[in-house]
């Protein structure tokens, strides 16, 4: 069995021998500990049916315990400084692919269909980057790619608000966005001495299994999500103040938000922070509908 690249020793060895050096405008904090990767691995349930795309793989230590179980592991690497490493740390593993590109930019479709035709199902694991999280999450999400989830390392803060439920002081539309795809569960944390560099909070991993169709059905989808924005612009605010101030020509609809609040039954003193995803469809439908028209 090769030794593994995430202990602190081996670690060091290949960023001197290349001569690297972390740069924090990527968000790069590589784990220094097999446990916690190998823990990762099996959240995300990776077996030798499963293709798996990487986000950030750094110097290959999660990549490599993937490789050992997944049938293909397909690594996106926006780091050139990398490259050269990867290319020596996953010489072993023939079922990985590195590809160098933002993976906000990527056709991830394309990937898809290019790489994991002999695959069962396709998962999403990694150790992302904080700067972008929630940006790489919500690709995933809306471009409604295959994937039976996704499992990653992230801060826990930002973890602990997608998997929230409403009245809580972290539920906000990001928990509503993610949990409008998935089942949002956090699986376990990670504390900060397990990285290099420390970052200065501690991580989560959280497991995102993608539902077979959203948890509630609105037809105007792109609404939907507006007015869930809208709720949460100003957490101390009533969900008609917030309506009335933050959606286009809500000054003018006042009395008909007013009426839709009313017709499905949602007190208008609320705020959007109580609101159930369920409360926020049915809102939607009933304003985009015009049912206050009647």
């Amino acid at each position: 069995m090769m030794k593994d690249i995430a202990t602190p020793v081996r670690t060091k060895a290949i960023l001197e021998k290349y001569g690297f050096s972390f740069k924090k405008s990527l968000g790069q904090n590589f784990l220094i500990e097999p446990n916690v990767l190998s823990r990762i691995v099996d959240h995300a349930e990776v077996t030798d049916k499963t293709g798996v795309i990487e986000i950030g793989p750094g110097i290959g230590a999660l990549t490599e315990q993937l490789a050992r179980r997944a049938k293909k592991v397909v690594a996106f690497e926006i780091d050139q400084r990398l490259l050269p490493i990867l290319k020596e740390t996953l010489d072993p593993y023939p079922n990985v692919k590195v590809i160098h590109q933002d993976v906000l930019e990527a056709n991830l479709q394309e990937a898809i269909n290019e790489n994991f035709n002999d695959c069962e199902e396709i998962m999403v694991v990694a150790n992302l980057p904080y700067y972008v999280t929630t940006p790489i999450i919500m690709k995933l999400l809306e471009e409604k790619l295959p994937l039976k989830g996704i499992v990653v390392m992230l801060q826990k803060e930002v973890a602990d608000r997608i998997a929230a439920s409403p009245s809580t002081k972290e539920y906000g539309s990001l928990s509503i966005a993610v949990q409008y795809y998935t089942e949002a569960k956090t699986v376990m944390t990670v504390p900060k001495t397990v990285f290099v560099p420390q970052p200065n909070v501690d991580s989560a991993i959280i497991r995102l299994l993608v539902r077979d169709k959203p948890i509630v059905e609105v037809e105007n989808e792109e609404f939907f999500f507006q007015i869930i924005r809208a709720g949460f612009a100003q957490r101390r605010k009533t969900i008609l103040n917030n309506l009335v101030h933050f959606l286009p020509n809500g000054k003018e609809s006042k009395l008909k938000i007013e009426e839709t609040l009313e017709h499905v039954k949602i007190d208008s003193r609320r705020r959007g922070e109580t609101l159930s995803i369920e409360e926020f469809a049915l809102l939607s439908e009933a304003l985009d509908k015009g049912l206050f028209n009647k």
